[in-house]
């Protein structure tokens, strides 16, 4: 894959006093890995959630960086033991950074295959002319409930529950992520987002608007954020957006 467009925008939204998003985005090489975008939803009092979402994300790039692992799954997979790890330590250290934890996707594009992972409920989307498509699966209580056919997909978008995570960065001891391998079409987009913009927005304008600009991420991720605002904006809003 020789072209690739990126942008990376967080945003505070109407509602909250503290950004508890943090992002990464490089077309760049980070270690051995050509390309690297993260996005990262803290949770935690005071400023302990916007502590825990920088911190990983800062801290899973430097093991990236240095990682000896020789497989990209791998790789990642070290990585993001190695960065729980490191949470923990600190918020055992720290009081006010007690129970502090984050959601975290993220996804790298290696020979036209995408690898990607994530632990929480920020997602990563595949947008093309066929459609969207939510590669990840949120670990959520209200997917659970759609898992077990208890709720429908409608019903779950307004739970009161929406916002309770099943698995986080921070935790517990032992971490473990979903992975996943797709072959990356020419001319698709691939959107990370913490659910502040999927919340906020359905599945299909978010398609729409990427759709709108094919040759300008900046554009789109701005109007995604202003939609989400539009509607609410009653989280923080993270959004990386790559144009294969």
């Amino acid at each position: 894959m020789n072209k690739m467009e990126a942008f990376s925008v967080t945003d505070i939204g109407r509602k909250r006093s503290v950004n508890q998003d943090y992002v990464f985005c490089s077309t760049e090489a980070v270690g051995a890995f050509p390309n690297l975008f993260i996005v990262a939803d803290g949770m935690g009092g005071h400023n302990a959630g916007d502590y825990a979402s920088r911190f990983c994300v800062e801290t899973f790039v430097e093991m990236i960086r240095s990682s000896s692992e020789r497989t990209p799954i791998r790789r990642i997979e070290k990585a993001i033991s190695d960065t729980n790890e490191r949470l923990r330590e600190k918020s055992s250290e720290d009081e006010s950074l007690a129970g502090m934890g984050t959601t975290f996707v993220l996804c790298t594009v290696l020979e036209n295959v995408i690898y990607a992972a994530n632990i929480g409920d920020s997602r990563l989307y595949l947008i093309d002319d066929s459609g969207i498509e939510q590669i990840t699966t949120d670990h959520s209580l209200v997917e659970e409930m759609v898992r077990n056919g208890e709720i429908d997909r409608r019903e779950a978008r307004f739970h009161p529950n929406k916002n309770v995570i099943t698995r986080a960065l921070g935790v517990t001891k032992n971490v473990i992520p979903d992975f996943f391998e797709l072959d990356a079409g020419e001319g698709s987009c691939l959107l990370l987002c913490s659910d502040g913009l999927s919340n906020m927005v359905e599945d299909e304008e978010i398609r729409r608007i990427v759709r709108a600009y094919p040759d300008d991420v900046r554009r789109a991720a701005h109007e995604l954020v202003d939609r989400a605002n539009e509607n609410g904006g009653r989280d923080n809003i993270a959004i990386v957006l790559i144009q294969l």
